[in-house]
Protein backbone atom coordinates (compact mmCIF):
# COMPACT_ATOMS: atom_id res chain seq x y z
CA UNK A 1 0.00 0.00 0.00
CA UNK A 2 2.67 2.26 0.67
CA UNK A 3 4.37 1.43 -2.46
CA UNK A 4 1.27 2.43 -4.37
CA UNK A 5 0.70 5.66 -2.48
CA UNK A 6 4.48 6.33 -3.08
CA UNK A 7 3.89 5.38 -6.82
CA UNK A 8 1.34 7.57 -7.05
CA UNK A 9 2.72 10.76 -5.95
CA UNK A 10 5.72 10.27 -7.93
CA UNK A 11 3.20 10.09 -10.82
CA UNK A 12 1.17 13.19 -9.91
CA UNK A 13 5.14 15.05 -9.25
CA UNK A 14 5.68 14.10 -13.31
CA UNK A 15 2.12 15.29 -14.25
CA UNK A 16 2.34 18.42 -12.64
CA UNK A 17 5.97 18.66 -14.00
CA UNK A 18 4.45 18.23 -17.15
CA UNK A 19 1.63 20.44 -16.99
CA UNK A 20 4.05 23.37 -16.32
CA UNK A 21 6.30 22.76 -18.80
CA UNK A 22 2.97 22.87 -21.20
CA UNK A 23 2.31 26.32 -19.61
CA UNK A 24 5.52 26.96 -20.91
CA UNK A 25 4.66 26.75 -24.37
CA UNK A 26 3.16 28.88 -26.96
CA UNK A 27 1.80 27.65 -29.49
CA UNK A 28 2.34 30.24 -32.43
CA UNK A 29 0.65 30.18 -35.98
CA UNK A 30 3.10 31.50 -38.93
CA UNK A 31 3.12 31.71 -42.91
CA UNK A 32 4.93 33.04 -45.57
CA UNK A 33 5.96 35.69 -46.71
CA UNK A 34 7.32 38.65 -44.49
CA UNK A 35 7.38 37.56 -41.25
CA UNK A 36 11.78 37.69 -40.84
CA UNK A 37 11.37 37.93 -36.98
CA UNK A 38 9.62 34.28 -36.43
CA UNK A 39 11.69 33.02 -38.80
CA UNK A 40 15.06 34.46 -37.00
CA UNK A 41 13.62 32.45 -34.05
CA UNK A 42 12.86 29.51 -35.49
CA UNK A 43 15.83 28.95 -37.44
CA UNK A 44 18.78 30.79 -34.70
CA UNK A 45 17.01 29.88 -31.69
CA UNK A 46 20.66 30.20 -29.89
CA UNK A 47 20.38 34.35 -30.31
CA UNK A 48 17.26 34.25 -27.76
CA UNK A 49 18.39 33.34 -24.33
CA UNK A 50 15.13 32.71 -23.22
CA UNK A 51 13.67 31.04 -25.75
CA UNK A 52 14.20 27.02 -24.93
CA UNK A 53 14.65 27.99 -21.58
CA UNK A 54 11.96 29.93 -19.66
CA UNK A 55 9.84 29.36 -22.85
CA UNK A 56 9.05 26.93 -26.20
CA UNK A 57 7.47 27.51 -29.23
CA UNK A 58 5.21 25.30 -30.90
CA UNK A 59 5.21 26.10 -34.71
CA UNK A 60 2.66 25.57 -37.01
CA UNK A 61 2.55 26.91 -40.77
CA UNK A 62 -0.66 28.23 -42.19
CA UNK A 63 -1.60 28.55 -45.85
CA UNK A 64 -2.70 32.26 -44.45
CA UNK A 65 -4.17 34.56 -42.15
CA UNK A 66 -7.59 33.67 -41.90
CA UNK A 67 -7.18 30.31 -41.35
CA UNK A 68 -5.06 31.82 -38.38
CA UNK A 69 -7.87 33.63 -37.05
CA UNK A 70 -10.40 30.37 -36.91
CA UNK A 71 -7.44 28.30 -35.07
CA UNK A 72 -7.20 31.21 -32.37
CA UNK A 73 -11.26 31.51 -32.52
CA UNK A 74 -11.09 27.92 -31.79
CA UNK A 75 -8.24 27.30 -28.93
CA UNK A 76 -6.05 25.94 -31.25
CA UNK A 77 -3.46 28.27 -31.57
CA UNK A 78 -2.87 31.15 -28.82
CA UNK A 79 -0.45 33.70 -31.16
CA UNK A 80 -0.57 33.91 -34.80
CA UNK A 81 -0.13 36.26 -37.76
CA UNK A 82 -2.89 38.63 -38.83
CA UNK A 83 -3.97 40.84 -41.57
CA UNK A 84 -6.33 43.11 -40.11
CA UNK A 85 -9.00 42.65 -41.87
CA UNK A 86 -9.15 38.94 -40.76
CA UNK A 87 -8.85 39.81 -37.47
CA UNK A 88 -12.03 42.09 -37.08
CA UNK A 89 -13.79 39.44 -38.73
CA UNK A 90 -12.59 36.85 -36.34
CA UNK A 91 -13.80 39.25 -33.45
CA UNK A 92 -17.18 39.97 -35.19
CA UNK A 93 -18.28 36.70 -36.58
CA UNK A 94 -16.07 34.66 -34.46
CA UNK A 95 -16.12 35.90 -30.86
CA UNK A 96 -12.63 35.75 -30.92
CA UNK A 97 -11.05 38.32 -28.40
CA UNK A 98 -7.50 39.13 -29.21
CA UNK A 99 -5.11 41.30 -28.65
CA UNK A 100 -2.24 43.12 -31.26
CA UNK A 101 1.33 42.39 -29.56
CA UNK A 102 3.39 43.44 -32.30
CA UNK A 103 3.61 44.69 -36.25
CA UNK A 104 5.72 42.79 -38.91
CA UNK A 105 5.53 44.58 -42.03
CA UNK A 106 3.46 47.26 -43.79
CA UNK A 107 3.44 49.71 -46.97
CA UNK A 108 4.91 52.74 -47.20
CA UNK A 109 4.82 54.77 -49.67
CA UNK A 110 7.97 54.07 -52.52
CA UNK A 111 7.52 50.56 -51.42
CA UNK A 112 6.42 47.30 -52.43
CA UNK A 113 2.96 46.44 -52.28
CA UNK A 114 0.85 43.63 -53.32
CA UNK A 115 -0.33 43.16 -56.73
CA UNK A 116 -2.13 41.26 -59.36
CA UNK A 117 -0.82 40.88 -62.64
CA UNK A 118 -1.41 39.43 -65.62
CA UNK A 119 0.20 38.27 -68.44
CA UNK A 120 2.02 40.65 -70.84
CA UNK A 121 -0.23 39.75 -74.01
CA UNK A 122 -3.74 39.20 -71.97
CA UNK A 123 -6.50 41.61 -73.25
CA UNK A 124 -6.73 42.37 -69.52
CA UNK A 125 -6.17 46.32 -69.66
CA UNK A 126 -7.86 47.79 -66.49
CA UNK A 127 -9.96 46.64 -63.47
CA UNK A 128 -13.10 46.36 -65.27
CA UNK A 129 -11.67 43.77 -67.71
CA UNK A 130 -11.85 41.43 -65.00
CA UNK A 131 -15.21 40.49 -65.22
CA UNK A 132 -15.94 37.13 -66.52
CA UNK A 133 -12.42 36.32 -65.43
CA UNK A 134 -10.86 34.03 -63.27
CA UNK A 135 -8.80 36.17 -60.07
CA UNK A 136 -6.42 34.45 -57.72
CA UNK A 137 -6.20 35.31 -54.41
CA UNK A 138 -3.39 33.94 -51.90
CA UNK A 139 -6.39 32.94 -49.39
CA UNK A 140 -10.03 34.09 -49.15
CA UNK A 141 -10.65 36.26 -46.19
CA UNK A 142 -7.28 37.41 -45.44
CA UNK A 143 -5.15 40.33 -45.46
CA UNK A 144 -5.17 41.19 -48.49
CA UNK A 145 -8.96 40.76 -49.47
CA UNK A 146 -10.81 44.01 -47.75
CA UNK A 147 -8.15 46.17 -50.40
CA UNK A 148 -8.77 43.86 -53.00
CA UNK A 149 -12.34 44.04 -52.77
CA UNK A 150 -12.42 47.60 -52.73
CA UNK A 151 -10.19 48.79 -55.48
CA UNK A 152 -12.74 46.13 -57.51
CA UNK A 153 -16.40 47.62 -56.50
CA UNK A 154 -14.61 51.62 -57.20
CA UNK A 155 -14.26 50.02 -60.68
CA UNK A 156 -17.69 48.74 -61.14
CA UNK A 157 -16.35 44.75 -60.53
CA UNK A 158 -18.34 42.66 -57.96
CA UNK A 159 -15.71 40.74 -56.63
CA UNK A 160 -18.50 38.08 -55.29
CA UNK A 161 -20.24 37.96 -58.42
CA UNK A 162 -18.16 39.31 -61.54
CA UNK A 163 -15.19 37.44 -61.58
CA UNK A 164 -14.52 33.62 -60.32
CA UNK A 165 -12.26 34.30 -57.28
CA UNK A 166 -9.79 31.02 -56.44
CA UNK A 167 -7.35 30.41 -53.48
CA UNK A 168 -3.88 30.72 -55.08
CA UNK A 169 -1.07 30.48 -52.49
CA UNK A 170 1.86 33.11 -53.06
CA UNK A 171 4.63 30.74 -53.92
CA UNK A 172 2.56 29.24 -57.35
CA UNK A 173 0.77 32.30 -58.48
CA UNK A 174 3.19 32.87 -61.29
CA UNK A 175 3.14 28.80 -62.17
CA UNK A 176 -0.74 29.51 -62.13
CA UNK A 177 -0.69 32.35 -64.62
CA UNK A 178 1.38 31.55 -67.08
CA UNK A 179 -0.09 28.20 -67.27
CA UNK A 180 -3.37 30.15 -68.21
CA UNK A 181 -4.78 28.59 -64.58
CA UNK A 182 -6.10 32.04 -63.82
CA UNK A 183 -5.85 35.36 -65.92
CA UNK A 184 -4.84 37.55 -63.04
CA UNK A 185 -3.47 36.84 -59.69
CA UNK A 186 -1.50 38.42 -56.68
CA UNK A 187 1.92 38.83 -56.07
CA UNK A 188 4.11 39.39 -53.01
CA UNK A 189 7.60 38.95 -52.54
CA UNK A 190 9.62 37.40 -53.54
CA UNK A 191 7.84 35.40 -56.11
CA UNK A 192 7.24 39.11 -57.77
CA UNK A 193 10.86 39.37 -58.23
CA UNK A 194 11.23 36.49 -59.62
CA UNK A 195 8.64 36.55 -61.82
CA UNK A 196 9.55 40.42 -63.03
CA UNK A 197 13.19 38.67 -63.67
CA UNK A 198 11.64 36.09 -66.27
CA UNK A 199 9.69 38.87 -67.68
CA UNK A 200 6.21 37.91 -69.71
CA UNK A 201 3.85 39.66 -66.92
CA UNK A 202 2.58 43.14 -66.39
CA UNK A 203 1.35 44.54 -62.88
CA UNK A 204 -1.87 45.45 -63.32
CA UNK A 205 -3.33 47.35 -59.64
CA UNK A 206 -1.29 47.09 -56.30
CA UNK A 207 -3.29 46.92 -53.09
CA UNK A 208 -1.90 50.94 -52.07
CA UNK A 209 -3.84 52.29 -55.34
CA UNK A 210 -6.92 52.19 -52.99
CA UNK A 211 -5.71 51.75 -49.56
CA UNK A 212 -1.85 53.62 -48.83
CA UNK A 213 -0.01 52.72 -45.61
CA UNK A 214 -1.69 48.99 -44.77
CA UNK A 215 -0.49 47.47 -42.50
CA UNK A 216 -0.45 44.04 -43.69
CA UNK A 217 0.37 42.03 -41.24
CA UNK A 218 0.65 42.15 -37.41
CA UNK A 219 1.34 39.53 -34.48
CA UNK A 220 -1.85 39.03 -32.40
CA UNK A 221 -2.28 36.63 -29.07
CA UNK A 222 -5.95 35.64 -27.65
CA UNK A 223 -6.83 37.56 -24.54
CA UNK A 224 -7.19 35.18 -22.57
CA UNK A 225 -3.74 33.92 -23.03
CA UNK A 226 -1.91 36.72 -22.59
CA UNK A 227 -3.70 37.96 -19.23
CA UNK A 228 -3.78 34.11 -18.27
CA UNK A 229 0.04 34.30 -19.00
CA UNK A 230 1.72 37.89 -18.95
CA UNK A 231 5.05 37.11 -18.43
CA UNK A 232 4.89 34.36 -21.04
CA UNK A 233 3.75 36.95 -23.44
CA UNK A 234 6.43 39.68 -22.32
CA UNK A 235 9.03 36.73 -23.39
CA UNK A 236 7.35 36.22 -26.36
CA UNK A 237 7.30 39.57 -27.81
CA UNK A 238 10.61 40.79 -26.29
CA UNK A 239 12.09 38.27 -28.72
CA UNK A 240 10.16 39.27 -31.73
CA UNK A 241 11.21 42.88 -30.85
CA UNK A 242 14.86 41.39 -30.77
CA UNK A 243 14.17 39.12 -33.52
CA UNK A 244 13.19 42.12 -35.89
CA UNK A 245 16.13 44.63 -34.76
CA UNK A 246 18.79 41.55 -35.61
CA UNK A 247 16.85 40.85 -38.73
CA UNK A 248 17.02 44.48 -39.93
CA UNK A 249 21.04 44.90 -38.55
CA UNK A 250 22.60 41.63 -40.32
CA UNK A 251 20.75 41.59 -43.43
CA UNK A 252 23.51 39.50 -44.73
CA UNK A 253 22.28 36.71 -42.01
CA UNK A 254 19.00 37.23 -42.43
CA UNK A 255 19.00 36.38 -46.05
CA UNK A 256 20.35 33.26 -45.15
CA UNK A 257 17.51 32.44 -42.70
CA UNK A 258 14.71 33.56 -44.78
CA UNK A 259 16.39 31.46 -47.50
CA UNK A 260 16.16 28.46 -45.19
CA UNK A 261 12.96 28.89 -44.33
CA UNK A 262 10.86 30.12 -47.86
CA UNK A 263 13.53 28.02 -50.17
CA UNK A 264 13.80 31.03 -52.18
CA UNK A 265 17.43 31.57 -53.80
CA UNK A 266 19.66 34.07 -52.01
CA UNK A 267 20.05 35.92 -55.61
CA UNK A 268 16.41 36.71 -55.74
CA UNK A 269 15.96 37.35 -52.16
CA UNK A 270 18.87 40.01 -52.41
CA UNK A 271 17.21 42.13 -55.28
CA UNK A 272 14.06 43.32 -52.95
CA UNK A 273 14.65 41.58 -49.61
CA UNK A 274 15.11 44.49 -46.76
CA UNK A 275 15.30 47.13 -49.94
CA UNK A 276 13.43 50.25 -50.46
CA UNK A 277 10.90 47.80 -52.72
CA UNK A 278 10.32 45.55 -50.02
CA UNK A 279 7.47 45.67 -47.38
CA UNK A 280 8.57 48.35 -44.76
CA UNK A 281 8.96 47.55 -40.71
CA UNK A 282 9.22 49.12 -37.66
CA UNK A 283 12.82 48.95 -35.87
CA UNK A 284 11.07 47.39 -32.95
CA UNK A 285 8.02 45.75 -34.74
CA UNK A 286 5.54 48.37 -32.84
CA UNK A 287 1.95 48.11 -34.08
CA UNK A 288 0.90 51.59 -35.78
CA UNK A 289 -2.66 51.42 -34.14
CA UNK A 290 -3.14 54.86 -35.75
CA UNK A 291 -2.97 53.19 -39.06
CA UNK A 292 -4.73 50.39 -38.52
CA UNK A 293 -7.61 52.62 -36.89
CA UNK A 294 -7.66 54.13 -40.70
CA UNK A 295 -7.95 50.47 -42.24
CA UNK A 296 -10.71 50.23 -39.81
CA UNK A 297 -12.71 53.22 -40.58
CA UNK A 298 -12.57 52.45 -44.52
CA UNK A 299 -13.39 48.97 -44.21
CA UNK A 300 -16.70 50.33 -42.04
CA UNK A 301 -17.31 53.23 -44.50
CA UNK A 302 -17.39 50.36 -47.24
CA UNK A 303 -19.55 48.25 -45.68
CA UNK A 304 -17.44 45.29 -45.13
CA UNK A 305 -17.14 45.90 -41.15
CA UNK A 306 -19.14 47.27 -38.49
CA UNK A 307 -17.51 50.43 -37.03
CA UNK A 308 -14.32 49.27 -34.68
CA UNK A 309 -12.46 51.18 -32.36
CA UNK A 310 -8.85 49.72 -31.86
CA UNK A 311 -8.76 50.11 -28.61
CA UNK A 312 -10.35 46.82 -28.00
CA UNK A 313 -7.32 44.97 -29.63
CA UNK A 314 -4.55 46.65 -27.50
CA UNK A 315 -3.69 44.65 -24.36
CA UNK A 316 -1.12 45.00 -21.66
CA UNK A 317 1.58 43.92 -23.82
CA UNK A 318 2.93 45.58 -26.71
CA UNK A 319 6.38 45.79 -28.79
CA UNK A 320 8.52 47.77 -27.43
CA UNK A 321 8.58 46.49 -24.29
Amino acid sequence: MKRILIAGCAAAAVLGATSAFAQQTIRVGWTIPAEESKYWMMKRPDQFPDLGKKYNIEWTQFQGTSPMTQALAAGALDCATQGVLSLANGTVNGGLKAYIVAQHVYEKPGGFSVYWAVKDDSPIKTIADLKGKTVGISVLGGGTYGPFAMLLKKNGVDPEKDIKLVEVGFAVSEDALRQGRVDAVNMNQPFAARAEAKGGTRKLFSLSDVMPNIVQIAEACRADFVEKNPDLVKAYVADITRAMKMALANREETLKVVNEVMKAPIPVLETYLLKDNDFARDPVAAPNFEAIQKMLDIYAETGMLPKLNVAQFKGPITAPQ
